[in-house]
């Protein structure tokens, strides 16, 4: 049986491999679906089994790959939970583990676009009953933008379950790579304190973003002789991270690690991973690190299992 007790599970095309891996947690198979592609480039998407009065669960991560752009599995996901609600859902659950445009949460400039509140929109319009994602951008943006029912998950006790056996025993800093993050860097700074005989200090870097070009390279914060961890919830190009370990290194920190829970390594990525100003990458696997197979850069990442928590969450948000 792919349903249980007024409960179903599907995983999109692209999100396959996850979600049997959140469906072990559930002891739970994955519901069956259909999804064909048109010789033009449009496709259809639909349940194969009765979801009449069902709560039903979505998982599809919104990040682009080889295969399909972020934009092309937003619209399978939106079209797939619009045909779930016609066919009889009681409730439809969006799970986006990785929520694509939430980096546009707000103008910067005179007549920019506010993606992340038009991307709710559109969930919205085709009658999600709630949403839920992984350490999304900003987070007072993602629980404004959406008027439905919304959850945000966290990785931070992943990082802090892999790093404190690492770290045992040594002085370590907590290292911000922005003002933006500290608040991020603090509560992970504080987990990790608890599960270690000393306390990580603070610290953060300026950082200011124009026209994509990034400027700033001041950083506060104590980092000599110590283990400096620098936590982000994304890693892009890596020129930021690149950026905060330059800072640490210069200020004398013994070791840098840099960890993100959205490892997306674009562009010239692989060579800042592959930089010896970083001793190690750890990421989830949220957005696995495809970008880097085959580079010698892939050995210094690790990826961490966030499977459980989607599970849980999805235990945690059941109606039935």
């Amino acid at each position: 049986m792919s349903h249980r007790d007024g409960l179903s599970v599907f995983a999109l095309h692209g999100s396959t491999e996850y979600g049997q891996r959140v469906s072990r947690w559930l002891e739970l198979p994955l519901a069956s679906l259909e999804e064909r592609d048109f010789e033009d480039g449009e496709h259809k998407s639909r349940p194969l089994v009765d979801v009449r009065r069902q709560d039903v669960f979505v998982i599809h991560s919104l990040y682009g790959d080889e295969t399909q752009s972020g934009n092309d599995k937003l619209c399978r996901l939106l079209f797939f939970i619009g045909a779930l609600k016609e066919a009889g859902a009681e409730r439809v659950t969006a799970i986006a583990p990785y929520l694509c445009y939430a980096r546009k949460d707000r103008q910067t400039k005179p007549r920019d676009p506010v993606t992340t509140k038009y991307v709710a929109r559109l969930f919205e319009a085709v009658g999600v009953d709630r949403m839920i994602t992984v350490d999304v951008h900003n987070l007072a943006a993602y629980q404004n933008a959406f008027r439905c029912r919304n959850d945000h998950l966290e990785a931070r006790p992943l990082f802090v379950d892999h790093f404190a056996p690492m770290v045992q025993g040594e002085e370590v800093a907590v290292v911000s790579p922005d003002i933006g993050g500290t608040k991020r860097a603090e509560e992970f700074r504080r987990d990790l304190a608890s599960r270690l005989s000393s306390e990580p200090t603070p610290a953060f870097m300026e950082k200011r973003r124009s026209s994509g070009v990034v400027s700033g390279d001041t950083l506060v914060g104590d980092v000599r002789g110590r283990t400096a961890i620098i936590i982000d919830d994304l890693v892009s190009t890596g020129t930021t991270l690149k950026r905060a370990a330059q800072a640490c290194r210069d200020a004398g920190a013994k070791r840098v690690y840099a960890a993100a829970t959205h490892g997306l390594f674009i562009g010239s990525a692989s060579e800042i991973v592959g930089d010896p100003l970083i001793d190690a990458f750890v990421v989830t696997d949220v957005v696995p690190p495809f970008r880097l197979a085959g580079s010698a850069a892939l050995s210094k990442v690790t990826v961490l299992d966030s499977t459980q928590l989607i599970a849980d969450a999805i235990i945690d948000n059941r109606s039935f």
